[in-house]
């Protein structure tokens, strides 16, 4: 028997699309001047040069790129090529941007509630940090995206029985794959939620994963005919796992890196120094992680922050400078005060485990290698979700009674992202601007694709 879905009204989710679509082209257009930094440049580079270049001319099998998965890289030559400009290309991540929205607002409607799915609509359409992304040249807007929408079919799939919606969702996730690799590990995970305890789950759970394989494996057909070797997607997971454990410097990191000749080569040198690291740090290593990467992961900061402190914006006043810091901050904090009175009000629904199970991987993920505010992007929409039902139950006039293990899980959690939080949040506090740590900030990593056809 398949239980009734609950809707948003169609009304107000076209409403909140459009108003978040509106936003972000806003943004595009009166956003102050700037230039790309970091792996954007990387992204420009092989998007607009490279890929389209007689040479390569968009041919998977004449190009040379494998550190970074590679369906951005395609979005932005593609739309580069169509219209020849880099603003094509933020017009077209604001559009793809804005279709955030009604995924979570189907989402929220599903597990919660019409009112908090149109609440957690309304946080993907305005979120500051997440509008400032669709102007910019990385991979968040794309990867963000095409997971929420596979996380929608997914539980479409299971509320409604769909074959279609499985395969859909198997699609979309593979999609999401080849946009950031660190959803690849997650795929069996969804695969058996869908599986468990529904008629017919186990037939439609066959069906997403093939479908996702299908999207993912002829990539990985083509890094071993091209680099021959295998590699699912891509290679730059071992330099993160290499230089997050390590003792060593990231100078001294990349130093050593960069003296080892060839792409693969590079690959199972960093893969092999990573394992090494973590054995050496033995039995500790988690726990020392955990102290390491939780407060990095969840830090009061944020890459528009970052953009700012390194320079992009040029010189920019220190009280215009401290209000957009408080733009992008402020919210980030109402999100998670809001996320654990979320959490000690959640009701009980399938679909819950799972979305918290992938934030649990997501952030665990990241404190096995290492954490920077850019990388929690999306795992956002999870806190979005949690926080929109905290703040519908706290102002709906019969709030539910909060037992024990819920206050206990909140409170958990909220001493969890104190500590994570507080050291950052007291950095602010005590240090000027530009703060002298911001030069500290975790450089993004080398990017071996940006060499000159290095194999």
């Amino acid at each position: 028997m398949v239980a009734a879905v609950v809707r948003p009204s169609c009304r107000g989710l076209l409403v909140l699309t459009l108003a978040g679509l509106l936003v972000r082209l806003l943004f595009a257009f009166l956003e102050p001047a700037t230039y790309p930094i970091a792996d954007e440049t990387m992204w420009i580079k092989w998007g607009t040069e490279i890929l389209p270049s007689p040479e390569v001319a968009f041919s998977p099998l004449r190009l040379r790129f494998i550190f970074h998965p590679p369906l951005y890289l395609y979005f932005v030559g593609s739309v580069f090529a169509l219209f020849g400009s880099l603003e094509a290309v933020k017009i077209a991540q604001c559009v793809l941007g804005a279709l955030l929205v009604p995924a979570l607002g189907l989402i929220g409607a599903r597990v919660f509630g019409e009112r908090t799915g149109l609440l957690a609509a309304g946080l993907a359409a305005f979120y500051p940090e997440i509008v400032w992304f669709s102007s910019h040249f990385w991979v968040e807007t794309l990867f963000t995206v095409l997971l929420w929408w596979a996380f929608e079919r997914l539980l479409g799939a299971d509320g409604s029985g769909s074959s279609g919606a499985a395969a859909l969702a198997g699609l979309l996730w593979g999609l999401a794959v080849l946009a950031r690799e660190t959803v690849l590990y997650f795929l069996p995970l969804a695969a058996a939620w869908l599986a468990w305890r529904r008629v017919g789950g186990g037939r439609r759970a066959a069906l997403y994963l093939a479908t996702a394989l299908l999207v993912i494996l002829p990539w990985t057909w083509r890094n071993w005919i091209v680099f021959g070797a295998f590699v699912p997607v891509s290679t730059a997971g071992a330099l993160n796992l290499w230089q997050g454990n390590t003792r060593l410097s990231r100078q001294e990191v990349y130093e050593q890196y960069w003296a080892v000749h060839g792409r693969m080569e590079k690959y199972r040198f960093a893969r092999q120094k990573g394992i090494e690291a973590i054995l050496e740090r033995q039995p500790w290593w988690i726990f020392e992680k955990l102290g390491d990467e939780m407060p990095e992961y969840w830090a009061a900061h944020g890459q528009p922050v970052v953009h700012l402190e390194r320079g992009a914006y040029g010189d920019v006043p220190r009280p215009l400078a401290l209000t957009a810091i408080g733009v992008v901050l402020a919210p980030y904090l109402a999100v998670l005060g809001l996320f654990v009175a979320g959490i000690a009000m959640l009701p009980r629904h399938r679909a819950l485990p799972l979305l918290l199970v992938f934030l649990v991987y997501y952030v665990l993920l990241h404190v096995a290698a290492h954490g920077y505010p850019r990388y929690r992007l999306p795992s956002l929409p999870v806190l979005f979700l949690v926080a929109a039902h905290g703040w519908v139950s706290w102002w709906k006039a019969s709030r539910p009674a909060v037992d024990r293990p819920h206050r206990l899980a909140a409170g958990a959690v909220a001493l969890a992202l104190a500590l994570s939080v507080g050291p950052s949040l007291w950095a602010w506090v005590t240090k000027p601007w530009p703060p002298p740590w911001a030069t500290e900030t975790p450089a993004e990593p080398p990017s071996a694709d940006q060499g000159s056809g290095e194999g």
